[in-house]
């Protein structure tokens, strides 16, 4: 596994040169090598799952980071005026998007919402800049289930009068989430199905 991450770290500058289609095999390579695993585990949705998807090993991971931030730009409404995402799976996520946004001649600001207010201060749940009232915001997550987890970050979006009309995940696991985003009214979007992720892992 350290090798793994050791040749794509070594492989340098693809991420930040290579066309949008190569970018996006690499990313899928990625998560095929550090983030997929198979075995018995529990979900933070309660379920059991016969595989495991730790999007934090790609999201953290330098080159991961900026494929992300690239193929996620690329995603954005041109109307996009912020992204955001539930802490802690989507704060790598929504950073490295704003970041790259610059180099992009894009500028959107990032937003973490948090799972409980700040116990001082402004007691806040959101964090990031202030933005104008009906700002159209994206919400972006690592993985998506069921779907609760991020639409908690669209509820505390809406409180506070921003406009939430997408969420955007790296990983769909087919499991409802995009249903439930339907259900609410939400366009949703993944990057790559646990399908994809599981038939590239096995041909790798």
């Amino acid at each position: 596994m350290l090798d793994q991450a050791k040749t794509f770290t070594e492989s340098n500058v693809w991420a930040t040169t290579a066309d949008l289609t190569t970018v996006r095999k690499k990313l899928l390579d990625l998560f095929c090598h550090l983030a997929y695993q198979e075995g018995n585990f529990v979900l933070s949705s309660g379920q059991q799952s016969s595989y495991y998807i730790n999007g934090k090993q790609v999201t953290l991971h330098p080159q991961g980071a900026v494929a992300i931030a690239r193929t996620l730009l690329s995603l954005l409404p041109l109307d996009t005026q912020a992204v955001a995402g539930l802490t802690l799976g989507a704060d790598p996520i929504v950073s490295a998007v704003s970041v790259v946004s610059v180099y992009e001649n894009r500028s959107i600001p990032a937003l973490i919402i948090r799972k409980e207010a700040k116990g001082h201060g402004t007691k806040a749940y959101i964090e990031g800049p202030n933005l104008p009232e009906n700002a159209k915001v994206v919400v972006l997550e690592d993985v998506v289930t069921t779907g609760q987890s991020a639409m908690k970050a669209v509820e505390r979006l809406t409180a506070a009068d921003y406009t939430v009309e997408q969420v955007i995940s790296l990983v769909d696991r087919q499991q409802g989430g995009a249903e439930f985003y339907q259900s609410v009214g939400l366009k949703f979007e993944a990057v790559f199905t646990i399908e994809e992720i599981q038939q590239r892992y096995r041909e790798m």
